[in-house]
């Protein structure tokens, strides 16, 4: 393997890290010598991951942590630097949503959905961020979608709130370059996860998407991995405030 993209003696964090894209991303940054970080808020998932990650010869640690509590994400980090001793990746994956039409959509779901993948993303990547400064560097990549970029019919909190995380993602990488830290987005496009899973569940829904994209299919959770590995790694050392879209050609359309 390049040296440059080794991640041997790194410690990352990965948020909803029990299952889907998370899940892929949190074995391939073992696979790259990282330890990890495993957390949601589902314990049985996350110590299944992490059970997987020490069966191939890697170091992980799950965490529950409810990402919407200020407390829990300090924990989260202060844990992390206690087990480990640093912090060098933080990939902030977990996202919720709502598949309702901005007529039916309701007050308190248009927030929990912002308070997740908005609010809760710029709390733990301030946390992060701190002990970043103190190592004068660090990687931090925010998980966002095409759905930033292109309108989709029932997704609009989904979609706005992620737009809002490409231009947080900017923000962050505008200030904090100069402490060394670099800060990135990777937007998948449909994935075959539980979270699409009323999606693709469906064969004649899917069949329909997936003639929407020029690649003919949907993508798999792996296939996401490679473009945050890229982004964590020293190969990537100077690029920031970036957002790489693993879309199969959607946006293209």
């Amino acid at each position: 393997m390049d040296a440059k993209f080794d991640l041997s003696g790194k410690v990352a964090i990965v948020t909803g890290g029990g299952r889907g894209i998370g899940k892929a991303i949190a074995l391939g940054l073992a696979g790259a010598g990282a330890k990890v970080v495993v957390c949601s808020r589902t314990q049985k998932e996350i110590e299944e991951v992490a059970g997987e990650i020490s069966h191939l010869g890697g170091k992980a640690l799950p965490l529950t942590v409810d990402l919407t509590a200020n407390d829990q994400l300090e924990n989260l980090v202060n844990t992390t630097v206690k087990e480990f001793g640093r912090i060098d990746i933080l990939v902030n994956n977990a996202a919720r949503s709502f598949l309702r039409s901005l007529l039916d959509l309701r007050e308190d779901g248009w927030d929990k959905v912002f308070n997740t993948n908005v609010k809760a993303v710029w709390l733990l990547s301030r946390f992060v961020a701190k002990k970043m400064l103190e190592q004068k560097g660090g990687r931090i990549i925010n998980i966002t979608t095409v759905g930033a970029e292109k309108a989709e019919l029932g997704m609009a909190a989904y979609g706005c709130s992620k737009a809002a995380l490409k231009m947080l993602t900017r923000c962050m990488a505008r200030e904090w370059a100069q402490y060394g830290i670099n800060v990135n987005a990777v937007g998948p496009g449909l994935t075959r996860t539980d979270f699409s899973k009323p999606i693709w569940s469906n064969p004649e829904v899917a069949k329909h998407v997936a003639l929407a994209i020029p690649k003919g299919r949907l993508a798999e959770p792996e296939e996401i991995v490679g473009a945050v590995l890229f982004l964590a790694s020293d190969a990537a050392g100077f690029i920031t405030g970036q957002s790489i879209y693993v879309d199969g050609g959607t946006l293209t359309t």
